[in-house]
């Protein structure tokens, strides 16, 4: 179907981008692969010329182009080079992203700069670029990687920057839908669950890939998108959704560990159990239910109290010397109330209350999640992502308590 078809993907050299290259290369299609790794990074995998090599392997013709999308002239070069080569252009996958998964005050300016400019004005640059040759094409479309804008302040509040830029790149599939009707399809992808990439490897640690798909299932849901009529646009799409709409009843395939738990992506509003998505259309007003806290007693007592006492007899020197944080817990639930790790003052301590110090890191949960947590049976990383656990202060600190967590699991 894409044969002959040229797709200029941004982020193409390894990834979710590499896996759409891969699946058009397939059919014969033309792939620009428009990213800024030219030479081996020393910790992610691929370059713009091992993804050629795979592409070309795969049956397709590839043009690696050096292109950050923080450069407009770079991504001006590229589409001229691309027309060069394959006499046009016919689809556009934004796909290049920055992630920084921090609150306000932790955000660092030269890390907002990067997500608006690779998320944002990347998207907008690049789709900009494309526009005049897209029109030319027979069914041109554009993709953008970016989420369903849910209005949901818990989208917001842990990770201010990086979900204002996400939603940056969904509306310009709002805008352009509607700018370029008739001409040019413009739709939004986002995936159901966690998508296993070296991203995701770094955000998650060692183990999260078994929570994880393949990023085959979003390779399939762009195909499935980039082959339909170009009547086809203005729409916000989840992987799983419009496979299931599409046949697929084989969700095993794309788990890296079938039947194993999967953690849910960020800004879908997961039903309780953790798989349930709600969709709406853009547009409509939407009405938040306050969330519903548990009374917490007064006094502690029951396997958060055992927990907190086995981390204080457990607590070393090291312990301290390595993390120097103090953590407080908000728990709710049986045995919830204030609690506190101070990994800062020598000796460290732990116990009911508040810290003696004032907290670098505030986390809030529930008691049962608490000590799921704490006995390794919750990994930090998949309770933040899947909303069970808040986090407020300093972000590498509390990433930290994770590799203290592995020390102390053999005891708890």
């Amino acid at each position: 179907k894409l044969a002959g078809c040229t797709l200029f993907i941004t982020g193409a050299s390894r990834g979710i981008g590499k896996a759409i290259a891969l699946k058009a290369a397939k059919d014969g299609a033309n792939i620009v692969i428009a990213a800024k790794t030219a030479e081996p990074h020393p910790t992610l995998p691929g370059t713009i010329y091992t993804a050629a090599e795979e592409i070309e392997a795969a049956g397709g013709k590839a043009l690696p182009c050096i292109v950050n999308v923080r450069e407009e002239e770079q991504i001006i070069s590229a589409v001229e080079k691309a027309v060069k080569t394959f006499g046009g252009i016919d689809i556009l996958v934004n796909n290049a992203s920055a992630i920084s998964l921090t609150g306000t005050l932790e955000t660092t300016t030269k890390k907002v700069n990067l997500m608006m400019d690779v998320n944002v004005r990347g998207t907008y640059l690049t789709s900009k670029a494309c526009l005049p040759h897209l029109r030319k094409s027979k069914n041109p479309h554009i993709l953008n990687l970016s989420p369903p804008m849910n209005l949901n302040p818990v989208w917001f509040k842990n990770h201010c920057a990086y979900t204002i830029s996400k939603y940056g790149m969904s509306m310009c599939v709002l805008g352009m839908a509607e700018e370029f009707k008739g001409e040019v399809a413009v739709n939004a992808l986002w995936p159901k669950t966690a998508i296993h990439t070296a991203a995701m490897d770094m955000l998650g640690g060692s183990g999260i890939e078994k929570q994880c798909r393949k990023t085959d299932i979003l390779a399939d849901a762009a195909y499935c998108i980039l082959t339909k009529p170009k009547s086809f646009t203005g729409n916000f799409i989840i992987d799983e959704v419009l496979l299931r709409e599409e046949g697929v009843k084989d969700f095993d395939v794309y788990a890296i560990a079938p039947g194993h738990p999967l953690i849910p992506d960020f800004f879908l509003d997961v039903e309780t159990d953790t798989t349930a998505v709600k969709q709406e259309g853009y547009g409509g007003a939407r009405v938040f239910k306050e969330e519903k806290t548990e009374s917490t007693p007064t006094k502690p007592s029951g396997p958060v109290a055992e927990t907190f006492r086995v981390i204080q007899g457990a607590m070393t020197e090291e312990n301290v010397k390595s993390t120097q944080g103090v953590f407080q817990f908000e728990l709710s639930g049986d045995g919830g109330g204030t609690w506190y790790i101070d990994l800062k003052t020598k000796g460290g301590s732990a116990g009911f209350g508040k810290p003696p110090v004032t907290a670098d890191v505030v986390m809030s949960m529930s008691s049962a999640d608490f000590v799921k947590m704490f006995t390794g049976k919750l990994k930090p990383t998949m309770a933040f992502m899947s909303g069970k656990l808040r986090i407020k202060g300093n972000m590498a600190l509390a990433m930290k308590l994770e590799k203290m967590l592995t020390q102390l699991n053999s005891k708890l």
